[in-house]
């Protein structure tokens, strides 16, 4: 089959579009025929050697952690699983990922694939809805009547961030730029801060919220700023790593994303009621995946990007 593997750390340059084995089933893995695989900054992340302590890959390694295609083979002790399921997944971060035409899955990290998108745009689900659920209900406790400010709202967990917690009842405060300041009203964000005309901390000040989720990079100095946007009592999430001062009364989170096939199948069930949109941004060849590093390094990337074999 063909795949896209590294030999080392390195940058853009070290992905190589080859050939590769074909996965077998192992007890507990089906094979999954790969219809998209979505491409996430932590795939960079690992590709560059940044998190070789948290995630250390064997080489040669296949990038990618979301994944949807169907079924072709099961192994010893899968169950509920057939050849022929259409379905979608968040892979482990160490093992190969889904950057092939195939792929090994372990059965319980699968979900039904929801049946009124594309196959392959249902790749850019899992990971960032499973971030965005998390965060907003696992971690900060999002409940109707609460205010939320999403920081970073254009990017794809920022996206399911909005839709889920104007669902849940939450007032939400969104900041983007102008490219997506309309899908993000479409959403249902109560508020859109347009980041690149005015200084967050200054376009919502006066304004206290009872959760900010902070989805972008930033220095601790800022990250610490932002925690004066929050309620006493109230939560401050990050998904990105660093370290971040808060006052007393602020609780403050760091959140690493873990796949979860019951969530992942309530956010599917969301999707095909209509209550949750997915957005793909490009949908490029598989044989693209070093291009499309490129352009995420150079911070040129237009949005989700679902890579196809």
């Amino acid at each position: 089959m063909k795949a896209v593997r590294y030999h080392s750390y390195g940058d853009s340059g070290v992905l190589v579009y080859e050939d590769a084995d074909r996965p077998a089933a192992g007890p507990g893995q089906v094979v999954v025929k790969v219809a998209g695989a979505a491409f996430n900054p932590v795939d960079a992340g690992i590709r560059g050697g940044y998190l070789q302590q948290v995630f250390p890959v064997a080489f040669p390694h296949i990038p990618n952690v979301d994944l949807s295609g169907v079924v072709t083979e099961t192994g010893e002790g899968v169950s509920g699983w057939s050849a022929g399921d259409a379905v979608v997944a968040f892979l482990p971060m160490i093992p190969d990922g889904a950057a092939a035409e195939y792929a090994a899955a372990p059965a319980e990290t699968l979900a039904a694939a929801p049946r009124t998108v594309e196959l392959a745009d249902a790749a850019a689900l899992p990971s960032s809805g499973l971030t965005a659920w998390q965060a907003l209900f696992d971690e900060a406790g999002l409940k109707a009547g609460q205010s939320i400010l999403i920081n970073g709202a254009g990017g794809a967990v920022g996206g399911y961030a909005v839709q889920l917690a104007k669902q849940a009842g939450a007032t939400v405060t969104a900041t983007g730029s102008s490219r997506s300041g309309g899908r993000l009203r479409s959403y249902g964000a109560d508020r859109i801060v347009d980041y690149t005309a005015t200084r967050l901390p200054q376009a919502v000040a006066g304004q206290q919220f009872d959760v900010l989720l902070s989805l972008v990079r930033t220095e601790p100095e800022e990250a610490t700023e932002l925690t004066g946007l929050v309620a006493d009592g109230g939560t401050f999430l990050s998904t990105i790593p660093g370290p971040v001062t808060a006052r007393h009364g602020v609780r403050t989170v760091q959140v690493f994303a873990r796949s979860d096939a019951a969530q992942l199948t309530g956010l599917v069930a969301r999707v095909d009621a209509g209550q949750l949109k997915i957005d793909v941004a490009q949908r490029r060849p598989l044989a693209d995946l070093a291009a499309v590093h490129s352009e995420a390094d150079a911070g040129r990337l237009p949005g989700k990007t679902i890579l196809i074999p």
